[in-house]
């Protein structure tokens, strides 16, 4: 990748796509090509045809999904998998037809089997049976990956395909009815303690695992992947440390400073037992993660703060 190159961020206004933009801005990149969901929607076949015609992009990052938490894919799952392999198929398959040197699709963890060895090797897709919660979601990313591969083995395309694992930071989504669980708790405890509560809720058991990575340490990851990766297999990229939900319910209660008491909720889904990314590759290629999650989850909550009151 050129400095001059002209490079299309599919989803740049979304935290995964804001992170890369800013990154390779930071990188020196001024040549990026953006639209807005109203500007142009990646739905329609004819505009996503006529717009790679128009702009002709050396590379693409495909970061534009439709996205949520266990509530919102269970919930939509019509919608989930047709949005989400639409935006696929016609971003993928216009960027062959217009000839896209590089091409970066972001899938999510949720494609492994719900119960495939920890932690989680990219070996080990379509080895078992998927989380059913997000079953629609995760096919959709799966055929992404698979469209990718496709593309490079018929076509010979140098592209490429990464899974992050739980992502958060600037630009996440925090409405209780669709996002995922850490801002969710953050916007949980900052309400109580806002409004003196005595106690937060919170859904399941608190036993699950989870791994959680800054969406600025994604960026970078992404631009390294894309000046140093070709090989087809998609590659991890996380942290490789995780924690119960309990214990980062309990990293944000200090953090938010809420005094109260966590009620669990043992009706609501735990969702998979765990989800560790297996990251060894993407460590032996030269990367790993900076930001530590005390920290990161510590930057998010000032900047919530400054956002919530901007708001009052």
């Amino acid at each position: 990748m050129e400095k001059q190159d002209k490079i299309y961020i599919a989803g740049h206004r979304g935290m995964v796509g804001s992170a890369i933009m800013r990154k390779l801005m930071d990188e020196g990149f001024r040549n990026i090509v953006v639209r807005t969901s109203k500007e142009l929607d990646l739905k329609d076949q004819a505009a996503v045809r006529d717009f790679f015609r128009t702009e002709r992009p050396d590379h693409v990052v495909l970061a534009a999904a439709k996205v949520g938490g266990i509530q919102a894919n269970n919930t939509y799952r019509a919608q989930f998998i047709y949005e989400n392999l639409m935006i696929e198929c016609n971003v993928i398959h216009q960027a062959y037809e217009h000839g896209v040197k590089r091409l970066l699709f972001l899938g999510s963890s949720c494609i492994y089997p719900k119960l495939a060895p920890q932690p989680l090797k990219e070996e080990s897709l379509l080895t078992g049976l998927l989380e059913p919660t997000n079953e629609p979601y995760a096919i959709a990313k799966i055929a992404g990956i698979k469209l990718v591969e496709s593309y490079r083995r018929q076509y010979g395309c140098d592209w490429i395909s990464a899974m992050p694992t739980n992502l958060y930071g600037p630009n996440d989504n925090y409405d209780l009815n669709n996002s995922h669980v850490m801002p969710a708790l953050i916007r949980k405890f900052h309400t109580a303690k806002q409004e003196g509560a005595p106690s937060v809720e919170v859904w399941g058991t608190g036993s699950p695992m989870r791994e959680f990575l800054h969406v600025d340490d994604l960026a970078d990851a992404c631009y390294f992947l894309l000046q140093h990766y070709h090989d087809e297999l998609f590659i991890n990229i996380g942290t490789g440390e995780d924690l119960t939900i309990k214990a980062l319910a309990e990293l944000i209660q200090e953090i938010t400073g809420f005094q109260g008491e966590l009620q669990w909720d043992r009706t609501k889904p735990d969702g998979t037992p765990r989800k560790l990314m297996d990251v060894s590759r993407l460590h032996a290629l030269g990367w790993k993660h900076k930001i530590e999650l005390r920290e990161g989850i510590t930057q998010v909550y000032e900047a919530f703060k400054k956002y919530e009151g901007a708001k009052v």
